[in-house]
Order: C-alpha cells, then sequence, then structure tokens
C-alpha cells in the first residue's frame, strides 16, 4: 500500500470553492478509487488542502489516474485558484495501524519531520518501541515515510476531539518520560540522531473526506 500526498497552495480566500468544484468532481472520480482523506488548514500554514489517496501500488496510481483523465471526469476545475502544487508518495511503516475512516477528528495534527540520511532505520526502530505506550494517551491515524518527493520525510498524523485535548495529551506524553521517542547511542550517551526539521499543521477535513 501507498498512499499519495498532495498537498496545493491556494490563493487567499478561495478555498471555499476549491471544496466545493473539488467536492463535485470527487462524485465521478470515487467511482476509479476513493480517497483517503480531503483537509483544509487551519493552523500553521494557511490556504492550503490536502488529499491523500491510497493505491497498491505505483502502476494501480498510473493506471487510475490516466482512466480520469481520459474519461473527462479528472482533475478537477480549481486550476485558476492553485499557487503551487506538490505531490509525495508516502509508504506506511511496518507498525503504522490501518488508516481509519469516520468520525474520529474533527481535527487532526500533521507533524513532518525531516531527517538525515541514513537515520530512518534508527527513526523507525525507536518509534516502534514507543507507540505503544502513547497509543494509550490517543490513537494516531498514520505514520508515514516518503518514498518519491520530498525525500527523508517522516509524517505521523495524530486526529483530536478538542484542541485541548491535543494539549493535554501532549503534556502527558512529555511529563511521562517515554515521549517523544529518543534513544541514545550507548557507548557516548549522545542522541544516536536529531531532527533536520519539523513542522506542525492543524487540519480539518471536508464534508466529502471518508475521515473526518
Amino acid at each position: 500500500m501507498i498512499y499519495e500526498m498532495r498537498t496545493y497552495d491556494l490563493k487567499s480566500r478561495t478555498q471555499a470553492e476549491v471544496v466545493k468544484r473539488f467536492g463535485e468532481a470527487y462524485e465521478k472520480r470515487k467511482e476509479l478509487s476513493p480517497l483517503a482523506a480531503f483537509w483544509v488548514s487551519e493552523i500553521g500554514p494557511l490556504n492550503q488542502i490536502i488529499h491523500v489517496w491510497p493505491y497498491k501500488d505505483l502502476e494501480e496510481r498510473g493506471r487510475v489516474r490516466d482512466e480520469a483523465v481520459a474519461k473527462g471526469i479528472w482533475p478537477p476545475k480549481i486550476s485558476e485558484f492553485i499557487v503551487n502544487m506538490r505531490s509525495e508518495i508516502m509508504v506506511p511503516f511496518g507498525f503504522s495501524p490501518e488508516f481509519p475512516k469516520g468520525d474520529v477528528g474533527p481535527y487532526f495534527e500533521m507533524r513532518t519531520y525531516t531527517y538525515a540520511a541514513g537515520d530512518l532505520k534508527k527513526i523507525q526502530a525507536d518509534w516502534e518501541a514507543a507507540i505503544p505506550f502513547r497509543q494509550t494517551l490517543s490513537p494516531v491515524a498514520a505514520m508515514w515515510y516518503s518514498e518519491l518527493g520530498a525525500l527523508n520525510k517522516f509524517v505521523h498524523i495524530w486526529p483530536y476531539k478538542t484542541m485541548n485535548e491535543r494539549m493535554e495529551t501532549r503534556n502527558k506524553a512529555v511529563a511521562s518520560g517515554k515521549w517523544p521517542p529518543a534513544s541514545k547511542d550507548p557507548a557516548t550517551g549522545q542522541p544516536r540522531y536529531a531532527m533536520q526539521a519539523q513542522e506542525t499543521k492543524i487540519l480539518t477535513a471536508a464534508p466529502f473526506s471518508p475521515i473526518r
């Protein structure tokens, strides 16, 4: 399973119209393959939409996209509102849960970490060991790393019922001393790796998003 995560930066004050047109076009597009998620940014980089498409593999992605274009049902007519577009192919970690559906939000925190080349295995080991504890406080929706597009990226997505719940949960996690994952080299006592950059954004889902 792969996930194509497409992020579009929009002109100011066009988000509502983009969501409307996208939702109308999706009614036909979903007959070929469904969305996993459609989000709009609320905190962090503004005027963004993020749509996530699950595929079996790159071959299925290419076939479905070609068929949608050939039928004239895709892409949605939103090009006049788009400032920038980027696409990334994400792969779930082996311990990432199945991506949920339904009402699990309505707030979603998407955290994107950039790591040094060669550190992915270390990160995977640390997070696999720590995530069972973190899941006792609140569920994680996705834990993915980038395969195509911007490389050396690790994305984790957390749904919350309220922003207060987010703060309370994060405070409990840090106070436990078990979070965030941060193993040390036994020979030097120093951290085995450090993130090169970190970004977070708060998202909410469009009405037609399978996850809300």
